[in-house]
Formats: C-alpha cells, structure tokens, sequence
C-alpha cells in the first residue's frame, strides 16, 4: 500500500487545528462557548485520524473518498461549531449538519472500501 500524502498531510492539518480549538475551549473559552469547541474539536480529530487511517489504506477509491470526506466533514462541522460559539454567526448552525452528513458518509464509504478489498494471500494453505 502507498501513502496517500495530499490526504495525509490535510488530515495532520485537521487534528492540528482540532488541538488549538480544544485548548482554547480548555483554557479561554466562556462557559457558553466552551460545550461548542470542546464537539468540534472531539469530531474533527476523530475524523482527522480515519483520514490518516485512509490515507495510509489507500488502495482503493472508496477508501481514498472516505479520508477526503471525513477531513471535509470534520473541518465543515468544527468550523461551524467554532463560528457559532466565538463570532456568534448562528446561520452556521444550519451548515453543522452538513459536516455531520460528511462525517457519516466517510465511515460508511471506508467500510464498503475495506470490504472490496481483496484479503491477503493466506500462508497457511
């Protein structure tokens, strides 16, 4: 199996953006703001990771669709969550649902891949 860097490198940006919105909620958010961050950042590097996962998996286009969709839906419902609680955009609380769609699609997507995958030679014939 060959890394599929794009993916790979996306998804560290993810879990690395997902880190500072989890410590601002720790450490600077207001107790309203906080409950947001703290999801945002809980489903984002959940999902930055099935992307790693992905890319490392990469050899099938299933597979490859479900780390892309699971980092654009990570980032869609964390960025969301984010403007909601901090520039108090309410509208975005419509678009959380689309990440959230993105992020369901990406787990369901990755196990139709790994299901097409052929299994391995087996050495115990």
């Amino acid at each position: 199996m060959r890394l599929n860097r794009p993916l790979a490198v996306t998804a560290c940006g993810l879990g690395a953006i997902c880190v500072v919105l989890g410590a601002f909620a720790a450490h600077g958010a207001g107790p309203q703001v906080k409950p947001l961050l703290t999801t945002g950042a809980h489903y984002g590097m959940v999902h930055a990771l099935l992307a790693l996962l992905a890319a490392a998996w990469a050899g099938t286009p299933p597979v490859r669709w479900a780390g892309w969709l699971a980092v654009i839906g990570g980032a869609v419902f964390a960025a969301s969550l984010a403007l909601v609680g901090m520039a108090g955009l309410r509208a975005m609380g419509a678009v959380a649902p689309v990440g959230g769609l993105l992020m369901i699609l990406s787990w369901l997507l990755f196990a139709w891949g790994v299901v097409r995958t052929a299994p391995p030679p087996s050495d115990l014939s």
